[in-house]
């Protein structure tokens, strides 16, 4: 399991553009992938998750994966976060 936090620079937040590469992405790997804000958790693979958690500007996410591709899902997941 590895993991790792990333704030949310888009003024937007997760909005549906976002959240759908976002879900896409994830859905490439094998390893599960969730994604954490506070206390609620998402399954990165899901857009209505990724829009449920209602993601803005300035928040802090943690994403963990977990599976034989773990490094490589985290890796991809948190540079399309960054350059959102």
């Amino acid at each position: 399991m590895v993991k790792e936090k990333v704030i949310i620079k888009n003024p937007a937040g997760l909005h549906l553009r976002p959240a759908g590469n976002l879900s896409n992405l994830a859905a490439t790997f094998t390893s599960s992938i969730t994604m954490r804000r506070g206390s609620r958790t998402a399954d990165a693979k899901s857009l209505l998750a990724i829009l449920g958690a209602c993601v803005r500007s300035g928040d802090e996410l943690e994403f963990v994966c977990e599976g034989e591709d773990e490094e490589a899902a985290l890796a991809a997941v948190i540079a399309l976060i960054r350059n959102l």
